[in-house]
Parts: C-alpha cells; structure tokens; sequence
C-alpha cells in the first residue's frame, strides 16, 4: 500500500472510525495500522467475510460493539478512549435497500450522522471529523459536472438521506464551530466488496466463474468510479490538511478521479483486462437511479493538494486481482471442509 501519509501525525493518535467493516472502512483501518494510529472501531454486526475480519485487522484494534445511533454509546467511546479523529463511513449504502426500506436508510444515515456530531460536540477532546457523504447528495443535477456549489437535492431515498446528513455536517460546523468536514466521492469500487449485486465485484466473479456478467441497468448509466484505497488515502490526507488549517472546518470536497465511464464500458474494461469475450447480459431493470453523474475534484486540489494515487485502470487491476486470490482461497477452503466431511463420513 502507498505510504503517503504524515507517519508523525498518525503515530498514536486515537481515531475512531465507524462502518470499519465496510469496503472503504476495511482499507482506512489497514492503512491507519501502517501509520501507527491507535485505532477504536464501532462494530455493529459481525460480518466473518469482511475485508477488517478476514485479513486480521479486527485483531490489532479496539473494538466496540454497538450502533451509529445509540448516542450514549457513542458519547461512551468518545469519552473513555479520548478519541481525536472521527472519521465516520457508517451508512446504509445500497441504493435498492433504500428504495425498499426507507425507514432503516434514514435512519443510519440521517438519525446516525445527527447523534455522531451530537456526540463530537459533546467531547471536548475531538479535533477532527470527516464525515463520507456522497456524489448521490447532488441529486440529479442538470449541469455537469458538479461541484461543491452545486445544490444538494437528493430525489430518492438513498440520495435524500445522504443530502440530508451532508447538511446536518455543515450546520454543526456552522452553529457550533465543529471541526467536521465533508467528503462527496462517486462509487467506490475495490477488493473487499462481497456484494455481489454491484457491478464490479458480480462482473469479476461471473468471468472468473466463465459465466455471463449482469448488468441491472440498459448499461448507459455514467458514474464516477473511486478506487478505495485511493479513498482511504483521501480520508487520512483531509484530516491531516484540517489539523493544519482550522480554517476548512464546514468545508465540502469532490474526490473524484474525474473520469466519465458507464456501466457498459466499465464491465467491457473488465473483460479486458481478465481476456475474456464472454458478451454481459443487460436486464434493463434499474429504477430510481441517477443516469449521469460526474465530480469537479479542482476544489480538493486547490485546497488540500490532493491527487489521487491510482488511474482507473490500475485500480482494476489492482481489484481483479484481490477478488481471483479470495475466490481462489475461498474455493480452496471450500474443498478442505468437504474433504474433512467426507472423511469423517467414512
């Protein structure tokens, strides 16, 4: 993993970062660990397969078993582990969840967000927030590409709750002089991602089974595609630019490789790299999504002096890569444990 990170600043400082059993949480941990950090996360549900679980991460921090929206538990972790940085990815990230069930998404991430700044404002100790909104906080805006100007106006229910904790960010950094700043990134792909649903990690799985890859949509919807180390990457580098610079609390930031790519010429990139010619098949089905969203990151760059670490396509490579040696060991595995039956068997 690269190293570019301010190694003093990191060095035992105590953050907290919820949605650690997440795709980008799993990746900020382990760098975090390579910086040193003295790291809590807040762990609602057990997830064995989790990037953090899997790799053994989960192992060299403090874990703290409850939920985004007990406040009294967070207060508690707050508190009794002297957290500094607050770097908060906890959410309901799946469109069609939201879509389905409103209730939950709003309130992760809606009643989440309030009760987590709530909670900072409590804690003298806290220095920095970097709250993870989303490209989705835009709605589907008319000019493109967006920037950090352009109105949060979220339609749905997944973009509605991310408009919503979006503002409650910038009020608390307003009302109450929280040092809490935002982050709105497109769609995070990477190793570790065991949705199978999303396109990337169902695309690679289906080649490397030899089957045809699924696309929802008619394939022309255009996102921004993030890779999550360069993700994980961004998130430290904020903190690091908001301890020099008091002055960006209440500050938003576009990270986005700026790259416009649809659905249909992800998966054919896909299918590129790994050499195969198998044809996806496109089922037309997606509803309530965006058709076209990309980021102006000029703001992040002027700003912070950012950059991210990897183009599209070594970020691919990189995530093609991670899923054929999980679906190896996992298919290895597989065969021990049914090897070990069928001997005791006889």
């Amino acid at each position: 993993m690269d190293s570019k990170f301010d190694a003093k600043f990191w060095q035992d400082r105590r953050v907290l970062v919820t949605g650690a059993t997440g795709l980008v949480g799993g990746w900020l941990v382990k760098r975090l660990l390579d910086a040193e950090a003295d790291v809590v996360c807040l762990v609602r549900d057990w997830t064995p397969q989790a990037e953090i679980i899997r790799c053994g991460d989960i192992d060299r921090v403090t874990v703290v078993r409850g939920d985004i929206c007990d406040q009294v538990c967070l207060e508690r972790t707050l508190g009794e582990f002297e957290i500094e940085t607050v770097i908060h990815l906890a959410a309901q990230t799946i469109v069609g969840i939201a879509n389905r069930n409103p209730g939950s998404t709003f309130e992760a991430n809606i009643g989440g967000t309030w009760k987590l700044l709530e909670a900072c404002r409590r804690s003298p100790r806290v220095q920095q927030i970097v709250l993870a909104s989303s490209d989705k906080a835009y709605g589907d805006a008319k000019v493109l590409p967006y920037t950090e100007e352009t109105p949060l106006a979220g339609m749905h229910p997944y973009d509605v709750s991310k408009s919503c904790g979006d503002l409650i960010a910038q009020t608390y950094a307003n009302t109450y002089d929280l040092p809490v700043c935002v982050t709105r990134c497109g769609n995070f792909y990477g190793g570790g991602d065991l949705n199978w649903n999303r396109i990337l990690p169902g695309t690679i799985r289906s080649v490397l089974r030899e089957q045809p890859p699924v696309i929802r949509s008619d394939g022309s919807f255009i996102r921004d595609y993030f890779y999550v180390e360069d993700g994980a990457a961004a998130y430290m580098h904020l903190a690091e630019q908001m301890a020099a610079k008091p002055e960006l609390a209440g500050e938003a930031f576009n990270l986005s490789t700026e790259i416009q790519v649809s659905v249909l010429e992800l998966v054919e990139r896909v299918l590129k790299v790994m050499g195969s010619d198998i044809k996806p098949v496109v089922l037309g089905e997606a509803s309530n999504e965006i058709k076209h969203q990309y980021l102006d990151a000029e703001k992040a760059r002027r700003m912070l002096g950012w950059e991210p670490l990897f183009t599209l396509d070594e970020g691919l490579t990189r995530t093609i890569q991670w899923y054929r040696n999980y679906i190896q060991t996992t298919s290895q595995q597989a065969s021990h444990v049914g090897a070990g039956r069928a001997q005791a068997a006889a």
